[in-house]
């Protein structure tokens, strides 16, 4: 029996029967409440690891070109499902997305380092060229822009069991090489030539984090879609500056913020006068509540 096998008859519904006897809600009897649930303790622990650096490596705005990158990869994917169609076969955009992601990060850190231009400058490069292919191989082929909705808003609530493998495989792998190399990136991003006379590989490295970030981007987008991810990323890593007084613990506040501000907004957002808003939508306003809270510590401190 496969892994994926296992999880989806024995082990989804045992860890849902597990959750249900220690969860006292309503909504913990719908199974795709549990399983939004189980995603949002899978990716905060990612959301940290990625949008702390992101924050010290002062690249806000990188997390956005290749978010919308993935706008391209899904624009290349349904064009290339419909001439598989013709032919009897099949193809997943999500291939497509995720390479295109890695494609963008990996390019972005490439140029980084062979020009002088600022990060600013050539992430911007990046991200209207990406949008720009998207659109025109959208309007050329004619797909139809309902399609893309799932995309671009996303939906923790639609997620199955083999999403939330792929998140556990890559919160595992992720957690393992931020264990391994989180206190070289944090200097790399405080001050790359002293860590470069200290013997790091700052080039491993920066290419390390840009193609873990376009995967962690592109894992995300199912939650909180296109036009969201870079908030899930950045916001509760920008609240935890504001209160941490160490790397540590701005790492720890992060992973605290992103799971009260998850599991809290899925919550919120299953109850009836909020029902037709966007769950990314209202984890990522919750997020932006707490760092507005957060610059009065910070003012007060």
């Amino acid at each position: 029996m496969s892994v994926m096998q296992w999880w989806t008859t024995d082990g989804l519904p045992g860890l849902h029967g597990a959750l249900r006897a220690v969860l006292p809600f309503q909504w913990a009897q719908y199974g795709f409440m549990l399983n939004a649930l189980i995603e949002c303790l899978l990716l905060a622990p990612l959301c940290a690891a990625m949008g702390v650096q992101l924050v010290n490596f002062r690249l806000a705005f990188f997390s956005d070109a290749v978010s919308h990158s993935a706008f391209t990869g899904v624009a290349v994917g349904f064009l290339l499902q419909e001439w598989a169609s013709g032919w009897g076969g099949s193809f997943d955009p999500q291939v497509t997305l995720i390479g295109f992601g890695l494609l963008v990060a990996f390019g972005v850190a490439m140029v980084r380092r062979r020009t002088n231009l600022a990060t600013d400058t050539i992430v911007g490069v990046f991200f209207s060229a990406v949008v720009a292919l998207g659109l025109a191989i959208v309007t050329a082929s004619g797909a139809r822009t309902s399609a893309f909705q799932k995309y671009l808003y996303g939906d923790i609530l639609t997620l199955d069991a083999a999403d939330l493998v792929w998140s556990a495989v890559l919160t595992l792998v992720v957690g393992v090489a931020m264990t391994w190399c989180f206190t070289p990136m944090t200097l790399i991003g405080l001050n790359p030539e002293l860590a470069h006379s200290r013997g790091l590989r700052v080039r491993f490295h920066d290419y390390l984090f840009s193609l873990l970030l376009a995967l962690v981007v592109t894992v995300t987008i199912r939650t909180a879609g296109i036009l969201l991810v870079t908030g899930m990323l950045l916001v509760p890593a920008a609240t935890a500056r504001n209160i941490a007084r160490t790397a540590g613990g701005m790492f720890r506040w992060t992973i605290l913020i992103a799971w009260v501000c998850s599991v809290g907004g899925t919550m919120v957002s299953f109850s009836t006068w909020l029902e037709n808003v966007s769950t990314g939508a209202v984890i990522v306003l919750l997020a932006t509540l707490c760092f507005a809270i957060s610059l009065f510590f910070r003012r007060s401190a």
